[in-house]
């Protein structure tokens, strides 16, 4: 690993020709389910198994906040309360998505905030 000055910044970590090859199946990890795409047809490109393994992550957080709105919402007051957190909390998702996709079409592999350090995939 270099001396990055931001320890969440692994891109010198993969070849530029890697990157170069492997950038929409990078974005593609941000988008829902096309997670899917990258983690299979590309196992072999670690800059998209990054990306992938973000992706993951942000998609089974999302999951979690859908399955939870689901459930609590048939509680009377703290359903109601927990719709508009988890609306905020989607809001978060789809800006952390946004910021994987710009990083990925950058050719950059910066963890993102608070979900980058889930690790799904190696």
């Amino acid at each position: 690993m270099s001396s990055s000055t931001n320890p969440q910044d692994v891109t010198p970590n993969f070849t530029q020709s890697d990157i170069d090859q492997n950038k929409v199946m990078a974005v593609l990890s941000y988008l829902g389910i096309l997670v899917l795409i990258p983690i299979f047809a590309a196992k072999e490109s670690p800059f998209a198994r990054f990306h992938a393994s973000q992706g993951l992550s942000l998609l089974l957080c999302q999951l979690i906040n859908v399955v939870l709105a689901v459930i609590l919402c048939f509680i009377p007051i703290l359903g109601i309360l927990w719709l508009i957190v988890a609306w905020l909390i989607g809001v978060a998702f789809f800006v952390l998505a946004i910021l994987g996709i710009v990083n990925a079409a950058q050719g950059k592999a910066k963890a993102l905030p608070i979900v980058g350090k889930i690790r799904i995939l190696k």
